[in-house]
């Protein structure tokens, strides 16, 4: 049995080729996993050239429709043919799935009775297009001005210098979306050497140990009164809340690139937001067209210090310490991210320069741009059905306790998205940790 998919007006449609018996099911099974990325909503099998069906195809059927089901969309069948259709109708299922004659017709279908998540936003909120990227705006409510707490020193990471006075302990439940660099264990002693690159969201952590594995660890604490606390040698955490949402569809672009992302973002404040300073904070659930990565090897710690005194990014020790996949990796998976972002064209002179350079460094992985300076980090999630019209907060929140975790990396600018729901936060001051 042989298949190919292709996306029609946004469905996607597996065309078979040859018999539905139990191996046929289970190739079918496998591919179809593959290719479903976690925003489709339309799965439609057009069966024209399959001859013969079996009760494993069935099987195949009821769990492919179970899961659109679960995502709000539709599993239709297309082109049956004679057998096929005996042996669906002796089953009773004739009536149970949706059957469309050809595909062209299922597909006019899908389109004429299509829920638009965004409608609802796109009707009561503004709405903008620039580049085939539509931008749906709705206000947030953000009681206080959000600002920026940094802990730690970044030259300390940057120059290798941490030790052990210079790691902080943070408790879960203080932390709503932070970034950094840290590591768990049960004393500092034990994460010092483990220290790598860390997002928190919502009473999880999900960090990159620097114990030459290259794989990612997750810890989510449900009972937040608990006394496991995330070993921090420098983060970055928002205090506040989000200003406001966009949602992000790349309805007639291919994706958009972080960089872009966040340049959209800039251009929107500058001429709606007279509380943009130049400094905005993000946390963005969407789905991966891409994902471009770059990570710390080794932990930060004075033991471990370049001889010389010089950077963990500088030329001759960039290798040494970073490493960077410039692949892009993850296409239709779930990305939940937090990043800050600084307009470099804006006037930033509303912030303390030393604490504003203490959120910026060049990495020397980016190619991109040197309008602004970006510091993202995401997790990949799987099988997430992706609906921008639910709650950012708890909708991210549910992903990271319950959904299927993949990987974690430091994001480089070029990491492209297809779709997205972004909270974003206009950033008023920048404090340091006493």
């Amino acid at each position: 049995m042989e298949a190919h998919s292709e996306r029609i007006d946004g469905a996607l449609v597996f065309f078979i080729n040859g018999r539905l018996d139990a191996f046929g099911a289970s190739k079918l099974d496998e591919w179809v996993k593959e290719s479903v990325h976690d925003d489709d909503r339309e799965l439609v099998l057009d069966l024209t050239a399959c001859p013969y069906l079996s009760s494993g195809g069935i099987r195949i059927f009821l769990t492919l429709k179970k899961e659109m089901k679960r995502r709000n969309g539709r599993f239709i069948l297309t082109g049956v043919q004679e057998y096929p259709g005996k042996v669906l109708d002796m089953a009773g299922f004739t009536t149970v799935m949706e059957i469309f004659p050809t595909t062209d017709i299922a597909v006019e279908n899908i389109r004429k009775f299509r829920k638009d998540p965004t409608l609802f936003s796109e009707i009561f909120h503004k709405t903008i297009v620039e580049k085939g990227v539509h931008v749906t705006i709705e206000p947030g409510i953000s009681p206080a001005p959000p600002s920026l707490k940094i802990t730690g020193d970044l030259d300390n990471v940057l120059f290798a210098r941490l030790t052990a006075k210079d790691i902080h302990r943070r408790k879960f439940s203080e932390i709503a979306y932070s970034l950094g660099l840290g590591a768990l264990g049960a004393s500092v002693d034990e994460a010092m050497p483990l220290l790598g690159e860390m997002i928190a969201l919502h009473g999880s952590m999900v960090w990159l140990p620097t114990d030459g594995h290259n794989t990612p660890d997750f810890l989510t604490l449900q009972q937040m009164d608990g006394d496991v606390v995330v070993y921090t040698g420098f983060a970055i955490t928002l205090d506040g809340q989000f200003d406001e949402y966009l949602t992000v569809d790349c309805r007639e672009a291919p994706a958009i690139s972080l960089t872009d992302l966040y340049r959209l973002i800039f251009s929107l404040a500058r001429n709606r937001k007279k509380e943009f300073r130049g400094v905005i904070a993000v946390a963005i659930w969407g789905v991966v067209d891409g994902v471009a990565s770059t990570g710390i090897k080794k932990s930060p710690i004075r033991s471990q210090a370049p001889t010389g005194g010089v950077s963990i990014m500088s030329p001759a020790k960039l290798s040494e310490w970073i490493a960077s996949d410039t692949s892009f990796s993850y296409k239709g998976d779930t990305l939940v991210g937090f990043g800050i972002g600084i307009d470099l064209t804006h006037d930033l002179s509303a912030y303390d320069p030393g604490n504003l350079h203490a959120l910026s460094y060049i990495n020397p992985s980016n190619k991109g741009s040197k309008d602004m300076y970006l510091h993202t980090h995401g997790v990949i999630f799987r099988n997430v059905p992706y609906d921008p019209s639910l709650d950012l907060n708890t909708r991210i929140k549910k992903i990271v306790e319950e959904g299927e975790f993949v990987d974690m990396r430091h994001l480089l600018d070029s990491t492209r998205i297809s779709k997205a729901k972004v909270g974003v936060s206009y950033i008023q001051s920048i404090v340091r940790e006493k």
